[in-house]
């Protein structure tokens, strides 16, 4: 297994941070490459569309609203990786703001544990930038 994790500190409260990227369909409000997302399976299941027309479909393992968190794995994407777990949380850091972290592990199948690694800390640097971005706008 191999992992890969990328964090943003923002001084927006994590209740207004969550309330953008808790949804399991939320991608493309805050990450301009997803273009679509479409729910199926009752929300349990997200087909994503990007910039480029691929198709990435991801299955909600769990949520906790409560926590600020949720965990999905990659059923079908284009990556060079299997067994794909990812988690996304906002942590509450009171009146400082919010921290978000994304972070996943994963088996490298075609590629290196450091390309793999380089890979999704790229996906989730640029992510997590892109937020920060919507945030602010």
């Amino acid at each position: 297994m191999t992992s890969a994790t990328a964090t943003l500190t923002t001084p927006w409260p994590a209740d207004r941070v969550w309330q953008l990227i808790g949804g399991f369909g939320s991608l493309p409000d805050w990450l301009p490459y997803i273009k679509e997302s479409r729910l199926s399976e009752g929300a349990r299941l997200r087909t994503l569309t990007n910039e480029e027309g691929g198709v990435i479909v991801e299955r909600l393992e769990s949520f906790d609203e409560q926590a600020r968190t949720y965990v999905y794995s990659i059923v079908r994407a284009p990556f060079p990786v299997t067994d794909y777990r990812s988690t996304l949380e906002v942590v509450d850091l009171g009146a400082a703001g919010s921290r978000v972290e994304w972070s996943g592990t994963f088996t490298p199948d075609g590629a290196g544990d450091g390309e793999a690694a380089a890979l999704f800390e790229g996906i989730y640097r640029d992510g997590l930038a892109a937020l920060d971005r919507t945030l602010a706008a």
